[in-house]
């Protein structure tokens, strides 16, 4: 019994196997690559009036960009944003005040995050619509919305520039 004390005791207090640090499943770079949009943002027209106001989070350790607008006027709306590891492609949900639903998909091209999609109207018309967001050496992000009816030309929906508030 006196021997088996001390094996004992030593047994008991010895340390534990270190456990394994916790995975974070969004923990790769490419869930980093639209970090850039990241903050409280006030959005500006090309001729400087202000469109509204834009908040990005990350949310859900990481998986989730959280976009919430609103341009004091009455418009409101957001988006949820995530990267979709199995189709390596960013995926958006956009949803808004007046019943909108904008599916986008794409990824970085160079330093732009650009993301497409089409709706359709209750007419049937399809309309595409490309999204590319482009961070500024100065801290400010350019949004640049354009639209195109199926086979036509792309035009410009909407031109802002984020800049923090």
């Amino acid at each position: 019994m006196k021997r088996l004390l001390p094996a004992l005791l030593l047994a008991v207090l010895a340390p534990l196997p270190a456990a394994a640090a916790p995975t974070r499943p969004c923990a790769a770079d490419t869930f980093r690559q639209f970090d850039f949009w990241l903050g409280t943002w006030k959005v500006h027209t090309p001729d400087g009036k202000l469109a509204g106001v834009n908040q990005i989070q990350s949310e859900y350790g990481g998986c989730v960009l959280h976009e919430r607008y609103d341009t004091g006027k009455g418009y409101a709306g957001e988006s949820l944003n995530t990267y979709d590891p199995g189709s390596k492609r960013w995926h958006q949900t956009w949803v808004d005040n007046q019943g909108a639903l904008l599916l986008l998909d794409g990824g970085l091209r160079g330093a732009s995050m650009v993301l497409e999609g089409e709706t359709r109207d209750a007419a049937g018309v399809v309309t595409r619509h490309r999204i590319t967001w482009t961070p500024n050496p100065d801290g400010s992000v350019r949004q640049h919305w354009e639209s195109a009816s199926t086979g036509g030309t792309w035009s410009t929906a909407f031109d802002g520039k984020y800049t923090r508030k």
